[in-house]
């Protein structure tokens, strides 16, 4: 319930400074126009309130949260459950604050120590129990010391990802783990109880994996120039625009209903009745947006490479945060499976077949993107189109055949193909430039034969 109230009490600043601009006492008209003034300061009100009370739950809940085995219904137990349900909804809420300059300086906030230089994505962790090393890298979903559960009782520890390291998308860092300095752990892999120095490994259960790191110009990838730092910062202050522009369509949604209300005869009941359709209108505006940001900012995706200190990059991850804040929210994930998921997705670039079944909107790079006629990608499945070790992004196509099917939580890496109705089980990895053939099934990470 607390968690719920949660966002409740952060509107009531928000509320606060609307009302600020609106005066109750007039028109419609005129309190539509009030409204749309306090867009920009209600929501930064909004998100400071949030991020406040977020922050102090986080590290009042840190507290005495120690090392070992606990039974799951002890105080201990239940404060690592609440400290990871905190986690997960401050990725949503606050997802501008992630995968930027200003992410080490918000999780240290939170208590975990990070090491100069570190880049971290969407991560899921218990803060107070992670370390990070000197320009380590942390992709998208990984989870950090998070807990374990089994037999009645709940297990957490320290984890730690060393100077350098990195942890692909989807990657775990267990309790008692650690990914060595210079190290990887692969996409949806889980880190080694024991890692030698600049090791590397893929897979559940991890396997080694022969890899010999690859040198760049380091002024874009590790020591960047004043100047760069800047230009980043700049282009990162604009993800504040998804979030205005999610408030200034609320305010216009509202605007409708109240207008609905007062021009017919039977007030908010007509209101309450058209309220689906006013809320899919919006909902699309919101699609269109997204839509709009991506060919505005990063046109189309092509195969190559663009190091991390690149305007490419950043303008990629602006494009992003117009998905992930208005689109999604509006419509997008409340459609996985219908015509208007594929819809949306060509507007973005996509190829997709007739009769296709896709119920995820992760696929990073669209363009790079064929989906097959009556091909089925299940929920939590990405089409990573990008891998990021080194700090370079590299770009590949991915395509799935026809009549393929991807099971859930299931993940294909950056060149590769699925056959034509070549099946892959839940929770599969196909490796980078790995070809499935037709008419076959696989299972596994990273994918192997599935025998009945």
């Amino acid at each position: 319930l607390a968690l719920s109230a949660l966002p409740a009490l952060a509107a009531v600043p928000a509320l606060a400074v609307a009302l600020r601009f609106v005066a109750v006492d007039t028109g419609l008209g005129e309190a539509l126009r009030g409204a749309q003034l306090a867009v920009v300061p209600a929501a930064l009100a909004f998100g400071c309130a949030y991020a406040l009370l977020l922050l102090g739950a986080v590290r009042l809940l840190s507290l005495g949260l120690r090392p070992g085995l606990h039974p799951t219904h002890s105080r201990t137990g239940w404060q690592a459950w609440t400290v990871t349900q905190l986690m997960d909804a401050a990725r949503q809420t606050l997802f501008p604050l992630y995968a930027g300059l200003v992410t080490p300086l918000w999780l240290r906030l939170l208590g975990m120590k990070i090491g100069r230089g570190a880049e971290v994505s969407t991560v899921l962790a218990l803060p107070s129990l992670t370390t990070v090393g000197d320009g380590a890298f942390l992709a998208d979903d990984t989870l950090t010391a998070p807990y374990e559960l089994g037999g009645g009782w709940v297990r957490i520890g320290r984890a730690a990802i060393g100077r350098r390291a990195f942890l692909g998308n989807s990657g775990m860092t267990g309790p008692g783990r650690s990914v060595p300095d210079g190290g990887l752990v692969g996409v949806l892999s889980a880190t080694p109880k024991k890692a030698k120095k600049g090791t590397s490994y893929l897979g559940l259960p991890p396997m080694k994996l022969p890899r010999a790191p690859e040198g760049g110009d380091h002024s874009r990838t590790y020591d960047p120039p004043a100047r760069l730092l800047w230009a980043r910062g700049a282009v990162e202050l604009f993800r504040l625009v998804p979030v205005f522009c999610s408030a200034a369509l609320a305010v216009l949604t509202g605007g409708v209903l109240c207008a609905l209300a007062g021009a017919t005869g039977v007030g908010w009941w007509a209101a309450a009745a058209l309220s689906g359709a006013v809320l899919l209108g919006a909902g699309i505006v919101g699609a269109l947006a997204a839509v709009a940001a991506k060919w505005l900012l990063v046109g189309r995706h092509r195969a190559g490479e663009h190091p991390l200190w690149s305007g490419f990059v950043w303008r990629d991850e602006l494009a992003d945060t117009f998905v992930e804040v208005v689109a999604v929210p509006w419509l997008i994930g409340a459609v996985p499976g219908t015509p208007l998921m594929t819809l949306w997705l060509r507007g973005l670039g996509a190829r997709v077949g007739r009769g296709v079944w896709c119920e995820s909107y992760w696929l990073p790079e669209t363009d790079l993107v064929t989906l097959g006629s009556a091909v089925s990608v299940n929920r939590g499945c990405v089409l990573q189109t990008h891998l990021f070790h080194d700090r370079i992004l590299r770009m590949d196509k991915v395509a799935l055949g026809a009549g393929s099917t991807v099971g859930p939580g299931g993940i294909v890496l950056p060149g590769s193909t699925v056959g034509a109705r070549a099946t892959l089980g839940p929770a599969s990895l196909v490796m980078a430039a790995e070809s499935v053939p037709d008419d076959t099934r696989w299972l596994g990470n990273p994918i192997e034969a599935w025998r009945s």
